[in-house]
C-alpha cells in the first residue's frame, strides 16, 4: 500500500469546530449497521461496548487500538493501552442515522446512505473546539476508518499509530492553510 491519500478521503471543517468525514463502504446500510451497533463488529474497527438501540440509552466504548491488528506499530507515550468513555444515543434511526454524545464535544452523528451495492458513510462530530482534540479527533476519525474499509475488504489495515500520527500532521497542515 502507498503513502498517497485521496483527497477526498480527508475530513472537513464543515463548521467551525465540526469534522465530517465519509467513506464509501462496500455493502448495504443494514450491513454497515451492523459495524457501528455491534459490539463486537465495532472492535474490529472502532471501539467495543454493548449498545442497546433506543435514544436515551447509555454506551460505555472501549478502545484498544493495539488489538486493531496483528502490527498496530508503537503507541505514542502519550496514549493508554486502553481509553473508555460513556456516551447517550441522542437519536437513532436504524439504518440510516445514529446520533451520540461524545465526550466534551457537541457529539457524533452516523448516517448511511445507500448507493447501490455500497454505502456512504458519513461521520459528523461536533463542536470539537480545542485545536489539539479536533487534531487527534480528525487523524482518528480517518485512521479508524481506514481500518474499517481494509476489513470489509478482506484487506491487512496499516499500523494504527504510525498512520494516525502521520495524518495528525496532515490535518494540522490541512487546517492551518485553510485558515
Amino acid at each position: 500500500m502507498n503513502d498517497v491519500i485521496a483527497a477526498d478521503d480527508f475530513g472537513v471543517l464543515t463548521e467551525a469546530a465540526t469534522l465530517t468525514i465519509s467513506r464509501l463502504l462496500p455493502g448495504s446500510a443494514q450491513h454497515i449497521w451492523s459495524y457501528l451497533v455491534d459490539s463486537d463488529r465495532r472492535r474490529q474497527w472502532l471501539a467495543a461496548g454493548a449498545m442497546e438501540e433506543k435514544a436515551g440509552a447509555s454506551v460505555d466504548f472501549v478502545w484498544r487500538n493495539d488489538e486493531l491488528m496483528d502490527d498496530p506499530g508503537p503507541r505514542p507515550d502519550s496514549v493508554g493501552e486502553e481509553n473508555r468513555m460513556t456516551c447517550e444515543i441522542l437519536v437513532i434511526e436504524p439504518p440510516h442515522r445514529l446520533q451520540i454524545s461524545w465526550g466534551s464535544t457537541g457529539g457524533v452523528t452516523f448516517t448511511l446512505e445507500e448507493r447501490g451495492a455500497d454505502t456512504l458513510l458519513t461521520i459528523t462530530h461536533h463542536r470539537v473546539m480545542e485545536r489539539g482534540t479536533l487534531l487527534a479527533v480528525s487523524a482518528g476519525w480517518h485512521t479508524h476508518l481506514d481500518v474499517l474499509v481494509a476489513k470489509l475488504g478482506g484487506e491487512t489495515p496499516r499500523p494504527f499509530w504510525p498512520e494516525w500520527q502521520r495524518l495528525r500532521a496532515l490535518y494540522d497542515a490541512r487546517f492551518a492553510a485553510a485558515g
